[in-house]
């Protein structure tokens, strides 16, 4: 994952430690990865990421080292053909740059390296995702492999072998929401960085930790909360970055007031019918960006039944997805993880709406209710 190859490359910078970036750029037709995946090479032979293995990543990892001036990086063009497929049968047709980036000799005294990563680390960690713009041609004023990072408004937050990103660039920026496909565009490479999206999990079952799982592979910041701490804990859930243990009304309550945000998701897949209807209670009328919870079409029905009873507005209501996933046919814990994490990822990659589309379930509604 990005994040933690940027963590690796500050760390690197920040020990003086040698060593290489290499981070795909660009791609034409079929590659093993696309524009964002990177990779850290160290002297010893470790590596932290992966630009998709076999043949080309041994090449790349051989070039790289050759690339030694870290005030100057390279771009290095693969073109994916029978000499890469001819070991492993996987033979693209495609074509990959990777940009190079040395973090060698005097790497921490290049005026703004440290600081592009560090700074780099930091906006990724936040949560807001952006856009990283890559130079694939010098012009005036910078190189090629020069970087520009950008917020979501299109502001730069940091620069990399540059100063101001070029004007005549600025209108050619893709909108950020939905998340676009990679690009280039004038002689500039465009790679979105996807918001980190915190997933509240509600319910600490075998449902839940299956989800927790796949969605922290996912690049997604797990919490966890349970009213058992038999089930929330940290044997079971490792890779969490929180775990909340508690009666679920105060602990949601607090958290709609304080954590809940429009870069949340919350997932309901507590152990009843009870401590289901109570999660929606406080998550439905949340700020957060996706709210689903697992269960049969009755029990849902029965619920937002109960919740508008409550006072709950049914249009708060018609956003919450139940049930949750796409329609795979699943039928094992593992096989529901995987299509409520797919739907997961579809929303934050695709939006809302292009989200929908996938889902192939019929809306549940109280009965009595508009439709």
């Amino acid at each position: 994952m990005l994040r933690e190859v940027l963590a690796a490359t500050v760390r690197a910078l920040e020990s003086g430690t040698p060593a290489v970036l290499c981070s795909l750029v660009e791609t034409r037709g079929s590659t093993p990865q696309k524009p964002g995946a990177a990779m850290l090479l160290f002297a010893d032979g470790r590596q932290v990421g992966t630009l998709g293995g076999g043949c080309v990543e041994a090449e790349v990892k051989q070039r790289a080292w050759r690339c030694t001036d870290p005030h100057r990086p390279e771009l290095l063009v693969f073109h994916l053909d029978h000499d890469y497929g001819w070991d492993d049968g996987l033979i693209c047709g495609g074509r990959m740059t990777i940009a190079v980036q040395a973090l060698l000799g005097e790497a921490l005294h290049v005026s703004g390296l440290r600081e592009y990563f560090h700074r780099a680390l930091e906006h990724l960690s936040h949560g807001s995702g952006g856009l990283e713009v890559i130079a694939l041609h010098p012009r005036d004023g910078f190189s090629a492999g020069a970087r520009w990072l950008l917020d979501r408004e299109h502001r730069v937050v940091a620069q990399l072998h540059a100063q101001a990103l070029p004007p005549e660039l600025v209108p050619l920026l893709p909108r950020l929401e939905p998340l676009p496909r990679p690009q280039s565009r004038e002689g500039f490479a465009m790679v979105p960085l996807a918001p980190r999206i915190r997933l509240l999990i509600v319910g600490a079952g075998h449902v839940g930790q299956a989800v927790a799982r796949l969605a922290q592979e996912a690049d997604f910041a797990v919490w966890v909360l349970d009213d058992r701490e038999a089930y929330a804990n940290r044997e079971r859930f490792p890779h969490a970055e929180r775990i909340l243990v508690g009666p679920l009304a105060p602990v949601l309550e607090h958290l709609r007031a304080h954590d809940i945000t429009p870069h949340t998701y919350c997932l309901i897949v507590t152990r009843g019918h009870h401590h289901d209807e109570e999660a929606l209670y406080y998550l439905a009328p949340s700020r957060a960006a996706y709210v689903g919870m697992i269960g049969s079409r009755r029990k849902i029905r029965l619920i937002f039944e109960d919740l508008l009873a409550r006072g709950i507005a049914e249009d708060v209501l018609r956003r919450v997805k139940a049930p949750i996933g796409l329609n795979i046919g699943s039928q094992t814990v593992a096989e529901i993880a995987i299509s409520v994490v797919a739907e997961l990822i579809a929303v934050r990659n695709l939006g809302a709406a292009e989200a929908e589309k996938l889902r192939h379930f019929e809306p549940v509604w109280p009965t009595g209710t508009s439709s």
